[in-house]
């Protein structure tokens, strides 16, 4: 069974960074699609940053050039490296993973209700 755990969040200011971690069991990442979403109240999920298993990243307009997807294979931690936080870039922020194919495997697919998704963990950004 597949399971993943968010954590890492919290309250920042404008400009300052974060970095979420998705501990995850019963996957194999090199076989796997993973990424992270986002959903902030009254507005619709948008998935921000994949990864597939050779590595190869994906992400967001929101979030390019400002966040970062990594995964360290051995400790089977997927990470969200945050920087220049925006207030509106507040939301729920959820780890994803699917056994889904690589040409699949990009930030907007997680944007749907696929595969495996953790409980969340919030960040709010003050300005």
């Amino acid at each position: 069974q597949v399971r993943l755990m968010e954590s890492g969040g919290g309250s920042v200011q404008a400009g300052g960074s974060l970095r979420l971690s998705c501990a995850a069991s019963g996957l194999v990442y090199s076989s796997y699609c993973m990424g992270w979403f986002r959903q902030a109240p009254g507005k619709e999920r948008e998935g921000i940053a994949a990864i597939n298993g050779d590595g190869r990243t994906s992400y967001a307009d929101s979030v390019r050039g400002r966040f970062t997807i990594s995964q360290d294979n051995a400790k089977h931690t997927l990470y969200l490296q945050m920087n220049t936080l925006k207030p509106e870039d507040t939301a729920m922020y959820y780890c994803a993973a699917g056994h889904f194919a690589p040409y699949v495997c990009d930030a907007e697919f997680w944007s749907h209700d696929k595969g495996y998704s953790g409980q969340g963990t919030q960040v709010t950004v003050s300005s």
